[in-house]
């Protein structure tokens, strides 16, 4: 395949070594090659099978508008958008293309979404809980986009909305903890990310799935399809 990356960030850099390790031809903008959107015409798009974006929650929305625009099937990565579902929903089905998102593309973490599903139980046998995420200083949303997701399984699961507590401090590539307390125990459920890899091998694995595909698809749905 032939695919263009967008963003040079950490993530996005390390999504085009994955790609190129699995074969693909690979284009990179970053911030500076395309201020909104300025680069992603329908001519220059046509040249590519995909469009992966890791961008900012500042330029995504005008990313996808742009592709979505030209026809171009398109996996996106950014989160802090989730707002403008429903409205990119409805954009993607009028076009035909396929379209993948996720708050996060790791197999592991979505294993753990799973198992918070399960958990999420106690809520309904007098337990309290409490969501914690911890990244990186330099990212831009809080709360993270799977902390989000992760809130709203547990909502759909039990009935509650918990509260999130955000940190944002060094390095840290990604850690989600879900807590549910009771008078008789704890239950400490705790994802803690090692490096981004596991992020960019699902982005490009998610644009592999894609050929073929037409509508608007949540990675969460199709992972184990992979």
């Amino acid at each position: 395949m032939k695919l263009l990356i967008l963003g040079r960030g950490k993530t996005g850099s390390l999504v085009a070594e994955e790609a190129r390790q699995r074969s693909h031809q690979v284009e990179v903008l970053c911030a500076a090659d395309n201020p909104r959107a300025c680069a992603l015409i329908p001519m220059r798009l046509a040249l590519y099978d995909a469009v992966i974006d890791f961008t900012t929650p500042h330029a995504v929305l005008t990313n996808i508008e742009a592709c979505v625009h030209a026809r171009k099937n398109m996996v996106v990565g950014t989160t802090g958008w989730y707002s403008q579902l429903p409205r990119i929903q409805q954009m993607v089905e009028k076009s035909g293309i396929g379209f993948l998102y996720a708050a996060n593309f790791s197999i592991g973490v979505n294993l753990f979404f799973d198992v918070a599903r399960t958990a999420a139980a106690a809520l309904r046998h007098q337990y309290f809980g409490q969501i914690f995420e911890r990244h990186h200083a330099q990212k831009k949303d809080a709360p993270s986009g799977t902390a989000v997701a992760l809130q709203r399984i547990i909502q759909d699961a039990s009935g509650s909305e918990l509260e999130i507590v955000s940190f944002r401090e060094g390095d840290v590539v990604g850690m989600h903890e879900l807590t549910l307390d009771s008078p008789a125990d704890t239950i400490y459920l705790c994802h803690s990310a090692k490096s981004r890899r596991g992020f960019a091998e699902g982005a490009v694995r998610a644009a592999e799935w894609l050929p073929g595909k037409t509508g608007f698809y949540d990675f969460k749905d199709v992972w184990r399809e992979l």
